[in-house]
């Protein structure tokens, strides 16, 4: 029987050093599982001990009755699925044989000769009636899914939902009155640095394995819109992907889903994502079997410090800036490109990822109230959200060309756009004014811009031709502004640069 490879490897490459990213997955049966032993009475869990304590006696002295109280809802997970067989229609490629195979072997046209894998995992129960939670990597591809329980009993399992963008998969099993565990409090006040957890799960397939360690670190992104990551120097390995991230209660605040490392084994950097995230995703699985995420219609950006003082009204850098507001909900309900996001339904937006993730989360069809400053004002802005699975790869057209001149200053040229400079830079717009020209030394180019950039708003004001521009740079100079906002757009996606007025 073949095993099934990890389909999960990322690479991210660094100065002088290289590290894989290696998402757990399925882990390859590498030896046989040892006997499972009975479900023991459940315990109640550790308890937390007073800060009066001193450091020695504030660590717990076992975590074997919270292992106990939770071992029964954790469970390992085994897919078997059809793969090609190795070599594909050719057993002798790489050998003297390669051309004798390929004359008289099967024809072109018939399928290759196939066999079945076997690939494990890990999981846990979140309902009595057998709902059981896993990474979507763990159960993808597999026309077999079999949930093996503490307690030594098998059952099949069907897929009711997957979600890739957050590594998540909702299964189900025909059960009643299955010991299962619950989420608990992800946020930075429950779930602090620092705090204990356990993982458990399936590493390498030895099946109902437990480790411990700390909260190392949060809010971790990978590579996804919606990462919301917690690290633990727990040890995880492969085949821990899908398991639970305990805290001392017994709570599941993390699903195990990638390491750091080197070499494919522990080495002390693992990511659990948040249960704040997943609880959320489960939620939608369980009820739509799919995610149906919110949709704003509109671009945004991070508000870096130096756009402080080009933001009338902004005392720091805070908030989500909208960058480009195409058709959708945003433009309906009036949001407009250099607003900032300052709240969302009464809750503080500290940056643009985590302005994303609350879109995300609120749902589709949803009405929201935004906190908007705009030129110095703030006012609140209903918006009704779309759904983003909807409308993910819809774009909308730019408007006409103008007369050529250019602009020079803030360090740049900016030309306007005629049917030869379009195709010079190979724009995909004629709308605003593309930079021709850039003064190596000045804070344009240290800030980014290149050559091909197209410049369609200064100020917050949609700009057609240089003079516009001219007016708009002078009238900031004399209204006492340090710097001008530039809407920039490269690849036709968009971001503002604030540039200091000389």
């Amino acid at each position: 029987m073949t095993q099934k490879p990890d389909l999960g490897l990322l690479s991210l490459v660094r100065p002088r050093k290289l590290v894989s990213a290696l998402m757990l997955g399925s882990a390859l049966t590498m030896a046989l599982l040892p006997q499972v032993l009975p479900a023991q009475e459940v315990v109640t869990p550790v308890q937390a001990l007073t800060p009066e304590q001193s450091p020695v006696e504030m660590r717990p002295l076992s975590f074997a009755d919270l292992a106990e109280q939770v071992s029964p809802a954790v469970v390992n997970i085994t897919t078997s699925m059809l793969v090609a067989a190795p070599g594909g229609n050719n057993p002798a490629e790489g050998t003297p044989f390669e051309d004798f195979f390929r004359q008289f072997g099967p024809r072109s046209g018939e399928q290759a000769p196939t066999q079945r894998a076997n690939a494990l995992g890990s999981g846990f129960v979140i309902s009595a009636d057998g709902y059981i939670v896993t990474n979507n990597h763990v159960i993808a591809d597999a026309d077999q899914i079999q949930i093996e329980f503490f307690s030594g009993d098998s059952l099949p399992a069907t897929v009711v939902g997957t979600d890739p963008n957050t590594d998540i998969a909702l299964l189900k099993v025909e059960a009643s009155d299955l010991p299962y565990v619950e989420f608990g409090d992800s946020s930075e006040t429950a779930a602090r640095v620092g705090d204990w957890v356990m993982a458990m799960g399936n590493p390498l397939g030895q099946g109902f394995s437990v480790s411990a360690g700390i909260i190392s670190a949060r809010n971790r992104a990978l590579s996804g819109t919606y990462d919301d990551y917690i690290q633990t120097d727990a040890a995880i390995n492969r085949g821990n992907s899908g398991g639970p991230l305990f805290n001392m209660e017994g709570q599941v605040i993390g699903v195990n889903t990638a390491i750091l490392s080197p070499n494919g084994g522990s080495i002390g950097i693992g990511f659990a994502m948040s249960s704040e995230v997943v609880s959320g995703v489960v939620g939608q699985l369980r009820e739509f079997g799919e995610t149906r995420r919110g949709w704003l219609g509109a671009r945004v950006q991070a508000v870096t410090q130096d756009m402080v003082g080009a933001l009338p009204g902004l005392e720091n850098a805070r908030g989500a800036l909208i960058s480009d507001v195409p058709e959708g909900p945003a433009r309906e309900a009036g949001l407009q490109a250099g607003d900032v996001v300052l709240t969302f339904d009464g809750a503080t937006v500290t940056d643009s990822r985590g302005f994303v993730q609350m879109i995300g989360a609120a749902g589709a069809d949803q009405t929201v109230t935004l906190g908007v400053l705009r030129d110095g004002e703030t006012f609140d802005l209903a918006v009704t959200l779309g759904r983003r699975e909807e409308a993910e790869g819809q774009l909308t057209p730019q408007g006409l060309p103008t007369e050529q001149s250019q602009y020079e200053g803030l360090g740049l040229t900016l030309s306007q756009i005629t049917p030869q400079i379009a195709q010079q830079f190979n724009l995909g717009t004629d709308t605003g004014l593309v930079i021709t020209e850039i003064d190596p030394a000045s804070e344009a180019a240290a800030r980014g811009l290149a050559v091909g950039d197209v410049v369609s708003d200064v100020a917050n004001t949609p700009v057609a031709t240089p003079a516009q521009v001219e007016e708009i740079v002078t009238a900031a100079r004399e209204s006492g502004r340090t710097s001008v906002m530039l809407l920039v757009r490269r690849g036709g996606d968009p971001r503002f640069v604030a540039l200091p007025l000389e």
